[in-house]
């Protein structure tokens, strides 16, 4: 009896025995397929097969990644199932086509018929036609395979909670979309995913796999089945399915094939429905050590040491997903020890971390907050404690006050960057002088795509201008760039690992934090003591051939040039503005400065009518006097601070007709973030403000080497004596009381610029 690709015989003869291909040819009968008896014999697989086959015809194998979705315009669906061809792409000229048998002579005639053009064949396995001809013609064919056959997987639902109360599940069993949602999860997990997204949209429910990071939809599902998808979702995490106008949060806990995994899921009402995303917790894929996470070994050596202290606070930072929780895990993992007592308060608790280990769930409705939990905590003697995030200042308080007294705390913070976690935790209200004595390391962390070991090539494309000049000459023929090929899904990336920038504290830099030292000249002092930035440590990866130019600039970027400057030249230094300085003032088009002569039915533009309206204590700005351009010099930049947004736009106005260029800044945290960040030539500073107070800003501002000579014009309701001269012991220039008129602030404006001048 011959095989339907009997002409695949002579090819894989040297690859299996005649005895082998006898057994199959019987049990396949007549017209049966060689290529898939042998892949699910499992003699051989798909990817040998093809290499044999393209090594003996000389066809090079298909290229899933050029795929044009516009194709199936082109090549009807009929003509692709009836040849088990893969339609690939076109051009005025031919058509690319992946074939499982490069000898069907008839199909290459019809399909040049139909197309009108020359055709090109590749290779591609049968198993994978017939896939991406459902996901390219018929997507919803993949969901009713899913809702039909899930024997590959089994699925069954874990409970914490005694049998006496779990509740039963034989009607919801009953239901077909139970078969879809096990089988997400399980081809989730197979597909190393790390979150699974459900979304509304018009034309149904879109799925979505998270990937090494990177979002990939992988299916489509019919909108009539979108509500009972999302309803099995939360009622497999204990949710209300009746309540859909509210987010909700919850967990479960499955087993795929016998083995366990942690499902974190959280819901959003949205204009189409509700979207519903699994976060997959696999605690068998997921290593929690230091040495799997792919550290540098300096960067490890470090870490280490930071673990060796029995006091004070360890940070972990970054944004939401970057790894931290698993840092912090592995972190425990280095510390843990029958000897050593370890408390965690999380919300949630994502891993179970097994013994010598108290992991303590927040539960905020029953008055289990991080904070109230910390308390209790403390009292049970811990020699390590970790604190899931610190969110607010009561939870800084007391973190930092029990990594005062003898206990080792490691929590995470969302910053940016390491030295920017400081002015945070200041921000937030911490006296900086106990964070410099509490804080014994910062761990700024990012995530970075591995490169496919399989696909990976030498770097063609050129590099981008901002990288050359940290990439030596000498380096660039060891980078490599992404490719893409079936064991990386064409991604060109399989895997993630973490890039970091360490901050340790020394006597220096104990000494600036304690003193309120900018992000800047913190970042310059800890450079100057071996930091490394995420920037270099990426690089450092780039080189060793772990990832491509390209990831690393996805996720980081270039250090700027002017940081050295800054943080050895304090930007903030008083005097005119400099001549070219960028016009940054908040919600106003760059360029939008007055020239100072305009009347007031003059060209004003759309900001001119609102202002008599907002604030009709101003006068007219006819009558303004003249501007010493000596003194202030076109696109000098005052910060306004103000946290009435009325008051704030009339008086931008006003001051931008002036020839000045306006920052603005709504508190008092802002108003010094605005310092370091644009370094103005004069500050209008309110002293009733939200979060930090005037008062606390002035005080900050004289403290500070950088800013002690930076001109400060306070403006306040309060009037009185008392108030006037209190600010002006502080060290404010000058003093406005509200209401003021529009001549009087110019003038006041020019009389201190003129004085800090002379």
């Amino acid at each position: 009896m011959a095989f339907a690709d009997e002409w695949l015989v002579p090819t894989v003869t040297s690859l299996v025995s005649d005895e082998q291909i006898a057994v199959l040819r019987r049990d396949a009968g007549n017209g049966g397929s060689l290529w898939e008896s042998l892949v699910e014999r499992r003699m051989l697989g798909d990817d040998r097969i093809l290499e044999a086959v393209s090594a003996r015809f000389r066809m090079p194998v298909a290229d899933l990644g050029i795929m044009d979705p516009k194709i199936v315009l082109s090549v009807p669906e009929q003509v692709a199932r009836k040849f088990q061809v893969l339609p690939l792409r076109t051009t005025d000229s031919y058509l690319e086509v992946a074939t499982a048998n490069p000898f069907d002579i008839e199909a290459e005639k019809d399909l040049a018929f139909a197309t009108g053009r020359e055709v090109r064949l590749s290779l591609l396995s049968p198993s994978r036609i017939r896939e991406k001809l459902d996901e390219m013609y018929r997507p919803e064919d993949v969901v009713s395979k899913l809702l039909t056959g899930i024997e590959d997987a089994e699925v069954t639902q874990l409970s914490d909670e005694p049998e006496e109360y779990r509740a039963s599940a034989e009607e919801a069993q009953a239901r077909p979309i139970i078969k879809l949602v096990d089988t997400l999860i399980a081809d989730g997990i197979t597909c190393r995913a790390s979150d699974i997204h459900a979304e509304p949209s018009e034309g149904g429910v879109i799925v979505r796999y998270r990937i090494d990071g990177v979002l990939r939809q992988v299916m489509k599902i019919p909108r009539s089945a979108g509500v009972p998808l999302i309803s099995r979702i939360k009622i497999m995490s204990g949710m209300d399915i009746a309540d859909r106008l509210r987010p909700q949060d919850g967990r479960c806990r499955v087993a795929v094939n016998g083995n366990p995994v942690d499902l974190r899921v959280s819901t959003l009402p949205a204009s189409l429905g509700e979207k519903a995303v699994i976060r997959i917790l696999n605690t068998r894929t997921t290593v929690l050590a230091l040495d799997a996470l792919g550290f540098l070994e300096e960067e490890q050596r470090t870490v280490r040491e930071l673990l060796d202290n029995k006091e004070g606070i360890l940070l972990v930072t970054g944004p939401t997903g970057s790894g931290k929780t698993t840092t912090l895990y592995a972190a425990l993992r280095q510390v843990q020890g029958e000897r050593v007592n370890i408390v965690t308060v999380e919300d949630p608790v994502e891993y179970r971390l097994g013994s010598n280990i108290v992991q303590v769930q927040v539960h905020e409705k029953a008055g289990l907050t991080f904070a109230t939990a910390l308390r209790s905590i403390l009292r049970q003697d811990p020699d390590v404690v970790l604190v899931g995030e610190i969110r607010d200042m009561e939870t800084a308080q007391i973190a930092i006050q029990a990594s005062l007294t003898g206990h080792l705390v490691l929590s995470t913070l969302h910053t940016n960057d390491a030295p920017n976690t400081i002015t945070r935790l200041v921000d937030m209200g911490m006296e900086s002088y106990k964070v410099a004595s509490a804080l014994r390391g910062i761990i700024a962390q990012r995530l970075l795509r591995r490169l496919c070991t399989q696909c990976r090539a030498p770097q063609t494309d050129p590099l981008p201008p901002r990288v050359l000049k940290h990439v030596p000459m000498g380096m660039r023929e060891r980078l490599f760039q992404a490719v893409g090929c079936p064991e990386c899904a064409q991604t060109g990336y399989r895997g993630r690992f973490a890039i970091l920038e360490i901050l340790v504290m020394t006597q220096e830099l104990e000494r600036l934090v304690g003193k309120g030292a900018t992000a800047d000249q913190i970042a310059g002092a800890a450079r100057g003591s071996g930091m490394k930035m995420l920037f270099d440590s990426g690089l450092r990866h780039v080189f060793q051939g772990e990832t491509s130019i390209d990831e690393l600039l996805r996720v980081t970027e270039p250090p700027r040039e002017d940081l050295v400057e800054t943080s050895s030249h304090p930007a903030s230094a008083p005097g005119p503005a400099r001549e070219g300085r960028p016009t940054p003032t908040r919600g106003t088009p760059p360029g939008a400065v007055g020239s100072g002569n305009e009347g007031a039915g003059g060209p004003r533009g759309p900001a001119a009518a609102p202002v008599l309206e907002f604030s009709p204590a101003f006068e007219l700005l006819d009558d303004l006097p003249p501007v010493r351009t000596e003194v202030t010099r076109k696109g000098a930049m005052v910060l306004l601070v103000d946290d009435e947004d009325q008051l704030r736009r009339v008086m931008r106005d006003l001051l931008e007709r002036q020839g000045y260029t306006v920052v603005e800044a709504r508190d008092g945290a802002e108003a010094l973030e605005e310092v370091d960040r644009h370094a103005p030539d004069i500050v209008i500073l309110d002293l009733n403000l939200p979060r930090v107070n005037g008062y606390t800003v002035l005080s900050q501002l004289r403290s500070h080497p950088a800013t002690r000579q930076l001109p400060v014009i306070v403006l306040t309701a309060k009037g009185d004596e008392d108030n006037e001269v209190r600010v002006l012991e502080l060290g404010a220039d000058d003093f406005l009381t509200k209401p003021f008129r529009a001549k009087a602030l110019a003038a006041c404006l020019q009389n201190v610029l003129s004085r800090r001048q002379v």
